[in-house]
């Protein structure tokens, strides 16, 4: 990776000209990589299979696009626009690329492919090093861009208890890994580090950091928590961002979405978010249009769907269709 070439993507201003950020740079190679636009933030989502019903759900894997696409498809038709990023994400275990990522990385989009972690200290010994090689080549083999994101939410303490173990094991872990691609010469992956919001806050997430030669873009999963009746987005991600200030590195907001349980103040959430991340240093954020986190069916503060909410849909879909968060200047439509 330390062949691939430094590119800069100057910063500017946020609406209200108050932020400023030195020159961000990457060094994934402009047009093998993903790079940052040199204006606004990329729009992407996690669509939920589960978001599919009826025939929908029985034709998936017959939609236009391939397999795994069909969700995709039908949040894109509410929103006006194509997304620049679908993520998908894969245990420690999986076979990646998958169909639904192969799929991905035929169209037009970015493909941001979550990969969960296992033990650090088996990896540092070396004993998935089979593994991690045989992904490494089938991540080089796919020919497109890929962001890659290792082990999200490694400060929190459920994971630091059981694979994590320390800061130190697991920024020993994200080098190894780097390594073994590094040694398959993988040049179309940039490195996103992603802890939680929270972490920040607490300052738990900081010691994870692997370095800045290490990691291409940074991020952070960033949600209202489920103990507020009501709370922006701009109070969870405070810490993260004065965290980010001046590193010089693209922000990325990998996961974010606004709770069921919000009901009509869920377009004013929305609307709010987009003055928020209307950054200088964020250039992707991705939404998480699910209801996975929920841990019961009444359980609406995790629930993050929007689909069957017109208001919430009509409110994302100003989100996505605002110049800023359309860098490419994707066609747009009404929505359905």
């Amino acid at each position: 990776m330390a062949a691939l070439a430094v590119t800069a993507v100057a910063a500017g201003c946020s609406s209200s000209g108050a932020v400023s950020t030195p020159k961000i740079k990457t060094t994934a190679r402009a047009g093998v990589a993903p790079t940052p636009p040199g204006k606004g933030a990329y729009f992407g989502a996690w669509v939920s299979p589960d978001e599919l019903t009826g025939d929908a759900a029985d034709d998936a894997d017959d939609a236009p696009g391939g397999p795994g696409m069909a969700a995709v498809a039908g949040f894109e038709r509410g929103l006006g626009r194509s997304l620049d990023i679908v993520q998908t994400f894969h245990g420690w275990k999986s076979k990646f690329p998958d169909e639904t990522d192969a799929a991905v990385a035929r169209s037009s989009r970015y493909l941001l492919l979550t990969w969960s972690g296992t033990d650090t200290r088996e990896i540092v010994r070396g004993e998935h090093d089979a593994l991690i090689r045989e992904r490494a080549r089938a991540v080089k083999a796919l020919g497109k861009p890929v962001f890659l994101r290792w082990q999200r939410d490694m400060d929190k303490e459920s994971l630091r208890n059981t694979k994590i173990h320390s800061p130190g094991d697991f920024v020993a872990a994200w080098k190894h890994i780097r390594s073994v691609f590094a040694q398959e010469r993988v040049a179309n992956v940039a490195w996103v580090w992603c802890p939680t919001a929270g972490g920040f806050s607490s300052g738990e997430a900081e010691p994870f950091y692997p370095g800045d030669d290490q990691v291409d873009w940074i991020c952070a999963d960033v949600y209202p928590g489920a103990d507020y009746e009501y709370r922006d987005l701009s109070e969870p991600i405070r810490g993260f961002l004065e965290w980010a200030d001046g590193r010089a590195k693209p922000i990325m907001v990998a996961e974010f979405g606004v709770p069921r349980s919000y009901g009509d103040r869920r377009a004013e959430w929305l609307r709010k978010a987009a003055q928020t991340l209307q950054h200088p240093q964020v250039k992707a954020v991705v939404y998480f249009n699910s209801d996975e986190h929920a841990t019961e069916p009444r359980d609406d503060r995790r629930k993050y769907s929007v689909t069957g909410d017109k208001h919430a849909v009509s409110a994302l879909r100003e989100f996505a269709t605002a110049p800023y968060f359309n860098p490419r200047n994707l066609p747009v439509t009404g929505g359905q």
